[in-house]
């Protein structure tokens, strides 16, 4: 029986650990130290399911998520992975992983407890760096998933179409070397400006567990999300529908400069038309929906803008998903 408990950081949420005992560490990490922890919204009530994963250096606080998954009929879970958020334990190396399938551990247990709570109808769900590893997820479980909801999914790397290819050999050559070395990386705090209710946004959220500076971007980190996105370069075949959500238009809010009020319409991480052109490489049946004013994160947008997402997540579903 899965041991939920009241979740610490979410009212109305349980939360429960999924050990991952076996699962390898890195530099000074203490041995056995990895978990990662599934959180659910309410009491189950729905025969449908979505399982959502977060983005980098970042958490489940998304609230009102789970509340709009509700209401359209389906029971919601959270992942937080290992190094990440509820996960992250002292000494650990924050965010950290040289390989994306090794997420396919708690994401098999995490499963196992959404299937084990009655649910055979699941939609996987994820964020930025989360949609690129629900991507890939989704592409080696064939026939698990009803449907697959991406926000803003990392599936492409921004600026020039010939970047990528021309990073990966001298990434997986560092890597090889010294994965856990740190790469010199400076965030602007322009997107943490436009969505802190502290400062141009409306959310709260806790520091320590997400845009926390203890998320250094790591040499075996990037080397990983190069060959998750070569592996869709090439083309995936995801056989559930699939559903791309992002913003309509990008700013280069990560390159710095004067703050604009631009950036509280735009996604300032990643660039849109490399989501745009990879979409179709996921699967045969791809839905693209991008979404003008929308931030990089679609859900944390102005209320019109995510409610328009909520309705385009709705009319997918119903249509493709029932």
């Amino acid at each position: 029986m899965t041991g939920w408990a009241p979740d610490a950081l979410l009212p109305g949420h349980v939360s429960t650990t999924l050990p991952l005992p076996d699962e390898p560490t890195y530099a000074l990490e203490p041995a056995g130290s990895l978990v990662a922890t599934l959180v659910r919204h309410g009491e189950p009530r729905h025969p449908r399911a979505v399982l959502y994963l977060h983005g980098w250096s970042d958490y489940y606080f998304q609230a009102h998520l789970g509340e709009a998954f509700d209401a359209m009929g389906y029971d919601f879970y959270a992942l937080d992975l290992r190094r990440y958020g509820r996960s992250l334990r002292d000494g650990q190396l924050a965010g950290y992983i040289p390989d994306l399938s090794h997420y396919q551990v708690e994401l098999d247990a995490a499963l196992a407890v959404v299937r084990g709570e009655g649910h055979e109808h699941v939609v996987l769900s994820g964020h930025s760096t989360g949609g690129l590893v629900a991507a890939l997820y989704a592409d080696d479980r064939p026939g698990e998933f009803a449907a697959v909801v991406l926000n803003a999914p990392w599936i492409e790397l921004q600026g020039s179409p010939l970047l990528r290819p021309s990073m990966h050999p001298l990434m997986r050559t560092m890597a090889w070397v010294a994965p856990t070395t740190v790469l010199p990386m400076t965030d602007t705090g322009i997107y943490r400006r436009s969505v802190r209710a502290d400062e141009e946004g409306e959310w709260n959220y806790d520091d320590n567990l997400k845009g926390d500076k203890a998320f250094l971007v790591r040499v075996g980190w990037l080397q990983a999300v190069l060959a998750g996105q070569k592996r869709i370069a090439r083309g995936l075949a995801i056989d559930a529908p699939v559903l791309v959500l992002s913003s309509a238009r990008s700013a280069r809010g990560l390159l710095g400069g004067e703050w604009s009020e631009d950036f509280l319409r735009t996604d300032t991480v990643l660039d849109v038309r490399r989501i745009a052109e990879r979409a179709p490489d996921l699967g045969n049946h791809v839905t693209l929906v991008r979404l003008d004013g929308a931030l990089h994160d679609v859900i944390l947008s102005s209320p019109p803008v995510r409610e328009r997402a909520f309705d385009e997540v709705r009319r997918f579903l119903s249509a493709y998903a029932s």
